[in-house]
């Protein structure tokens, strides 16, 4: 029997107005975003609507923005359901308000708390992150091991075949970007971020996040979350903090995750949340899947 996925997108799927058209044609939409105005104590909702981009962008603003999108499109679908769920990076998050793992506000709480976190541990231990299109995972690791001698970098996300992102020190980052060109690579290019995330230089932020987690009920999921750490399932309450702690340093597995779902029996994939980035990924992953969006209100209908 043909399953559905709900999958949840990360960090750079924002755009200056997004969920403004939901905010206007819903009262549900409104009142998600004037609770999570007054959860955090500030407008994410003039932020998300107008802007300004750079603080947009800044990471602890970026994770709540995208969580709210997802969370309100969620609830604007009613009674559409899934088999299971995955969020990349931030998106776990989303997912695990789906399965029922986590409350709303909680999971707001928690990554506005996130974010700061990761802000802070990208100003103390600067680093940088670079895409590597065109070189298998296990070439991308070797790369990473010989680049070693540099300085500290990792693949930080396994996103598709051919397509890794890696992480760490800016010295650790730039050689092995000169390395995956001499591997013959199609693209290498250092991206724009404010620290060198999913590697070991986020470790200070895992003691914060962990006690947060900790003060918060994390129950168990009702249908199977795919790990970003493991890409196996999870949905026990108490393994679910765990992986939440550990995938701040850990690579995303979002490859092995789709991977997973799609031999689950997910024959359906649906994007929920700002932009599109997921559904191509997952097309390049399983090109017999079915992989469909939801980001504004015009896409409501298709589920």
């Amino acid at each position: 029997m043909s399953k559905q996925a709900f999958v949840f997108p990360g960090q750079g799927s924002q755009y200056v107005g997004m969920g403004k058209d939901l905010y206007e044609k819903s009262d549900i939409a409104r009142s998600f975003f004037e609770k999570a105005d007054t959860i955090l104590g500030f407008s994410l909702s003039t932020m998300c609507f107008s802007g300004p981009e750079e603080e947009l962008k800044q990471t602890q603003n970026t994770q709540p923005a995208i969580f709210l999108h997802s969370i309100i499109l969620l609830h604007l679908l009613h009674n559409a359901g899934a088999d299971m769920a995955a969020g990349h990076s931030l998106g776990e998050y989303s997912a695990l308000v789906f399965a029922g793992a986590l409350s709303f506000e909680d999971g707001m709480r928690l990554v506005r708390l996130r974010g700061e976190l990761m802000q802070q541990a990208g100003t103390e231990q600067h680093g940088t992150m670079a895409a590597i299109v065109g070189l298998n995972g296990k070439t991308v690791e070797e790369v990473c091991s010989e680049a070693g001698s540099a300085g500290v970098v990792r693949p930080a996300n396994f996103n598709a075949p051919g397509q890794v992102v890696i992480s760490g020190s800016v010295s650790g980052v730039r050689k092995a970007m000169e390395l995956a060109q001499r591997h013959k690579a199609k693209l290498v290019r250092e991206l724009v971020v404010s620290g060198a995330f999913h590697s070991p230089l986020m470790q200070s932020a895992e003691k914060g996040l962990r006690a947060a987690l900790d003060s918060y009920q994390i129950r168990d999921a009702h249908v199977p979350v795919y790990s970003n750490v493991t890409g196996k399932p999870v949905q026990n309450g108490t393994d679910v903090k765990e992986l939440l702690v550990r995938q701040l340093t850990s690579s995303v597995q979002w490859e092995a995750s789709v991977r997973a779902m799609a031999s689950a029996g997910a024959k359906r994939f649906v994007e929920i949340g700002p932009g599109k980035v997921l559904q191509g990924l997952i097309r390049r992953t399983e090109g017999n899947a079915e992989v469909l969006g939801i980001d504004k209100w015009e896409d409501l209908p298709r589920l």
